[in-house]
C-alpha cells in the first residue's frame, strides 16, 4: 500500500528547538542574573535541559498536566519550591521572549514540504500542547501546510503510545499503512510509530541521539532531503540515504 500522508513531529524535526532553547535560555539567564551560581553558561543550560527532560517524563507518564510540569521545572531549576503559579508563569514568559527571538525552521524543511505538496497530505503530531505548537507553526509560516495538528496535552495520550499515532491516522481518515511519521527521537518517535504500524522515519541530525543504536523499525535519514525518495514520491528532490 502506498504512503498517502506524512505526519510530522515539530521540535527538533521541523523546528530547531535545541538551538532556540539554548540561545533563548542563555539570554534569559543573563537577563535574570542567574549565571553567577554556575561555572559556565553551558553548565547552567545542561542542568536546565536535564530538569526539563525529567519533568517532561512526568507529564508523558500522566502524573501531571502540561502547565504543572512547566511550573515545576522552573521551581526545581531556581531551587524555589515556594514559587507561586503566577510567579512561575511570569518567569517563563520572560524566557519566552528570548526563546521566540531564536525561532527558526531547519533549512531542509521548506524544500521538502514544497517537494511533497502535490503528492502527499500532511499533519502534525506533537507531545506538546496545541496552544504552543499552533502558535509556533504560525510564527514560522508553515501552519497552513498541515491538515491537522494534534498534541498530547489535548489528546490525553502521548507518543510513543500507539493510540497517539493512530489518532493522527484517524484525523486523516487513513490506515497506518498509508501514513509515514517523521520524528527526531529514535524511541518516542521512531519505535513508537513503527509499533503503531506506520512507516517510521527517524531524522537523525547528529544531535543528542546521534550515538544511539537505531531501534528496529524506523528508517534512519540524515536530512529531510532524503524523504521524497524514501516515500517513492514523483520528485527529483532528495538523495539516497547513507544510513539505510
Amino acid at each position: 500500500m502506498s504512503i498517502r500522508a506524512v505526519v510530522w513531529d515539530v521540535d527538533d524535526t521541523l523546528f530547531d528547538y535545541t538551538t532556540a532553547d539554548r540561545e533563548g535560555m542563555r539570554a534569559h539567564m543573563v537577563a535574570e542574573g542567574l549565571l553567577a551560581g554556575y561555572g559556565s553558561a553551558e553548565e547552567a543550560l545542561t542542568r536546565w535541559r536535564q530538569i526539563t527532560d525529567r519533568q517532561w517524563a512526568r507529564f508523558s507518564a500522566g502524573e501531571v498536566d502540561f502547565v504543572t510540569q512547566r511550573r515545576d521545572r522552573i521551581r526545581e531549576f531556581l531551587g524555589r519550591p515556594e514559587l507561586t503559579e503566577a510567579e512561575a508563569d511570569a518567569w517563563f514568559q520572560r524566557y519566552v521572549t528570548h526563546y521566540e527571538a531564536a525561532w527558526s525552521l531547519f533549512p531542509d524543511v521548506l524544500p521538502v514540504l514544497d517537494a511533497l505538496a502535490g503528492s502527499h497530505r500532511h499533519a502534525v503530531l506533537s507531545n506538546s500542547s496545541l496552544t504552543v505548537q499552533d502558535r509556533k507553526l504560525r510564527v514560522l509560516g508553515v501552519h497552513d501546510r498541515f491538515e491537522a495538528i494534534l498534541c498530547a496535552a489535548e489528546l490525553g495520550v502521548s507518543k510513543p503510545e500507539p493510540e497517539a499515532f493512530l489518532a493522527a491516522c484517524d484525523a486523516l481518515d487513513l490506515g497506518p499503512a498509508e501514513v509515514a511519521y517523521v520524528g527526531d527521537h529514535p524511541e518516542i518517535d521512531g519505535r513508537g510509530a513503527a509499533d503503531a504500524g506506520l512507516l517510521s522515519v527517524w531524522i537523525d541530525r547528529g544531535g543528542v541521539y546521534a550515538t544511539v543504536d537505531p531501534p528496529v523499525g524506523p528508517r534512519r535519514i540524515a536530512s529531510l532531503s532524503e524523504l521524497p525518495a524514501l516515500l517513492g514520491a514523483d520528485t527529483r528532490f532528495g538523495a539516497p540515504s547513507t544510513f539505510r
